[in-house]
């Protein structure tokens, strides 16, 4: 069932209104009903595989949590001196680890099987060259299982570390684990953050129900009228690739990252948009990338979930262990204290990129994306005292908006340089457009020559895209700037907030980008 489907917005209706009508105690119930529907009608027998996970996660937690409060019992019984009793914490950590290890390698283990054994399996044929190589599945990937594994491992880590006690209740923590809206590509929750506002029922509002309304209707603007329009462009460009050159494959390029911000931005709108309807706040993936001033600043404003999912469960504990501790020490005897002081940090970050690569896709050009970004991320880290020292030599001026406005292009362009390898085709076409690119890159023929209009898009749509587009930049400058949209609007005459409302649906309707094969996977991020 897709997000930007008529039986979608009929399903949400429906749901929030059950959820309304029956007792509060009981609303946590519609959700998981809810949300198992939702899932069976998208996945139909994959929702096994959700629910297997889920289990897993579940039984995992319970048992770690079991081995912690039974030794902590102990230690109090046995009244332990302080020697013994660091040893006996110790033995405890191990069972746990353990316990942990098992459920994070049956859980992250169904992950790996369905999405990157064919790519494992054909990478080894191809460099072996063995007559029968090893066998090609037909493998599904269940709906949103990179997300909810992500979910499911870091809340497996968090009853490890002891942030907080296991769920009981079996059914409540599949709620956790499926709540429709947030499975088909995030944001990716924390239990401290969600669970308890899953489980609690939550009185109707009309306030935050107009807010709700209003972010699913930003969403379906920026998927079917934005995202969707520009994909017929990109789409032609990127699949015949051999036909372009210069700036027509970077305008490629950088339509794509505006499609794939407004498609996947557009996807969370709606998923926290429904959220807010029924009373659950579900954590803002997005803060205006676009406005990022380095490589850095782009990836803490861009996937914010899963950059910080990745700094707290991959990043930390790799800079911090004892093995990045003693790289730190051997590598200063061998290259000194400024790289060996930076060293562990430095591979711990291209590791977290590597794998951010990895989580998007099952090939070559996914790994390459991720050695893109860790690049560009470490070089900038290794050279900010030189580049520091050159801004001073050339006195520029930090604060200055030509400045700003500079680091802001240079940002983009770099990432949607990126955004080719990841888009393109395979790995080989992405390296055949970026020499591409070179080639006549001064050529801008294209703009008065009619080929923009060999694209998919008349010169009204190009008009329009260019419009949508500035609405785009200018409500995330809005909000850059601190401006609450939404908040302003329900302030003002109440004629005026439902002319604004009919005047925005009649724009969806009207100039959205609609057809008859849409489904979850419609959405950039719904196949991961």
């Amino acid at each position: 069932m897709a997000f930007i489907s008529l039986k979608f917005i009929i399903f949400i209706a429906v749901v929030v209104l059950v959820y309304f009508l029956v007792p509060k105690k009981a609303r946590w119930f519609v959700l998981l009903t809810a949300s198992y529907t939702f899932y069976f009608i998208s996945s139909r027998y994959l929702i096994l595989i959700l629910f297997s996970g889920t289990l897993i996660t579940f039984l995992t937690a319970k048992a770690m949590d079991r081995i912690e409060q039974d030794g902590q019992k102990h230690i109090k019984e046995l009244e332990l001196k302080s020697k013994e009793k660091k040893a006996y914490k110790e033995q405890i950590k191990k069972r746990k680890k353990a316990v942990l290890t098992i459920g994070i390698i049956l859980v992250l283990g169904t992950l790996i099987f369905l999405k990157y054994y064919n790519f494992f399996a054909s990478s080894v044929n191809t460099v072996s060259h063995v007559e029968r190589g090893l066998p090609i599945l037909n493998l599904l990937l269940p709906l949103g299982i990179s997300f909810y594994t992500l979910q499911a491992i870091a809340y497996m880590i968090d009853i490890y570390r002891n942030k907080y006690r296991a769920d009981t209740n079996l059914p409540q923590f599949m709620l956790f684990m499926s709540f429709f809206p947030q499975i088909v590509q995030g944001p990716i929750a924390r239990h401290d953050h969600l669970a308890h506002q899953l489980y609690e029922g939550h009185d109707f509002d009309y306030k935050r129900m107009t807010f709700g309304v209003q972010l699913i209707m930003w969403g379906f603007f920026k998927k079917l009228v934005i995202a969707d329009r520009l994909n017929i462009m990109t789409s032609i460009i990127f699949t015949e690739y051999r036909n372009y050159h210069g700036m027509m494959i970077f305008l490629a390029t950088a339509a794509y990252g505006i499609q794939v911000y407004a498609d996947f931005s557009g996807g969370v709108d709606i998923a926290r948009g429904f959220a807010q309807i029924v009373g659950i706040e579900l954590e803002p993936n997005f803060n205006q990338p676009y406005f990022a001033t380095s490589i850095e600043d782009f990836w803490r404003r861009w996937h914010m979930t899963l950059g910080h999912w990745m700094r707290d469960y991959i990043f930390y504990p790799l800079a911090l262990s004892k093995a990045f501790t003693n790289l730190s020490k051997r590598s200063r005897k061998i290259f000194g204290q400024f790289i060996g002081k930076r060293l562990p940090s430095f591979l711990a970050m291209f590791i977290v990129y590597l794998l951010v690569g990895i989580w998007h896709g099952a090939e070559w050009k996914f790994i390459a994306y991720g050695i893109w970004n860790g690049v560009f991320i470490m070089a900038s880290i290794l050279l900010v005292d030189a580049y520091a020292g050159a801004k001073k030599r050339l006195r520029i001026n930090d604060q200055s908006f030509g400045w700003r406005l500079f680091q802001m292009v240079r940002t983009f362009v770099i990432i949607s340089v990126g955004r080719i390898i990841s888009k393109a085709v395979s790995l080989g076409a992405a390296l055949f457009m970026l020499r591409s690119m070179t080639d006549r890159w001064y050529d801008l023929s294209f703009i008065t020559d009619g080929s923009l209009l060999q694209l998919g898009l008349d010169n009204a749509n190009v008009i329009l895209i260019l419009f949508c587009i500035a609405i785009l930049l200018v409500v995330d400058l809005l909000h850059e700037k601190g401006y609450h949209i939404r908040e302003s609007i329900s302030r003002q005459f109440i004629v005026f907030r439902w002319a604004l409302f009919l005047a925005v649906l009649v724009c969806i309707l009207v100039m959205g980008v609609w057809g008859p094969n849409y489904d979850a996977a419609s959405f950039i991020y719904g196949r991961f």
